[in-house]
């Protein structure tokens, strides 16, 4: 059974506004997060092959596009957003600007949909942002991720 997000009840849907500056919050999350798992990355491969062995690849451009470390990359920032969408509906930058990620019925997102989420948000970006824009062209103000993984973003009362 879906576990039912708290506080619940019939939220608005949440606008273009509160939605990129959750991003801009998450975006300044992500790069640390991505800059800490670089730097482990390195260290390991260090350990792995050594030193002198790593700066021989780096300078024959071998280590250039490491598609090992990009794959990683990919998995850590879908690990991110889908273990706080998935549990509480919300990142930290979400938390801040007060909107949260959820079913139509209260409840919290499957994983299987935070892939969809991830994957569709990401071709949003690389079509210049269209499907985060099309939240103002949308009657539901939905964009393209909160279409193909049936869910919404919605925007949480204030605490009093």
């Amino acid at each position: 059974m879906p576990t039912l997000l708290n506080p619940a009840g019939p939220f608005p849907a949440a606008g273009l506004g509160r939605r990129l500056a959750a991003i801009a919050y998450d975006l300044l999350l992500c790069i640390a997060l991505l800059m800490v798992t670089t730097l482990l990355y390195k260290l390991a491969s260090m350990a792995i092959f050594g030193e002198a062995r790593l700066r021989q690849l780096s300078d024959a451009g071998a280590l250039d596009g490491d598609p090992l470390l990009s794959t990683l990359l990919v998995f850590v920032l879908f690990g991110f957003f889908a273990t706080f969408w998935t549990r509480a509906g919300q990142t930290l930058g979400m938390q801040v600007w007060g909107i949260r990620v959820q079913n139509p019925d209260g409840s919290a997102i499957s994983v299987w949909q935070a892939l969809l989420r991830f994957m569709i948000a990401i071709a949003s970006w690389l079509c210049l942002g269209l499907g985060f824009i099309w939240v103002v062209v949308d009657r539901q103000k939905r964009s393209w991720h909160d279409i193909y993984s049936a869910s919404q973003i919605v925007r949480l009362p204030r605490r009093g």
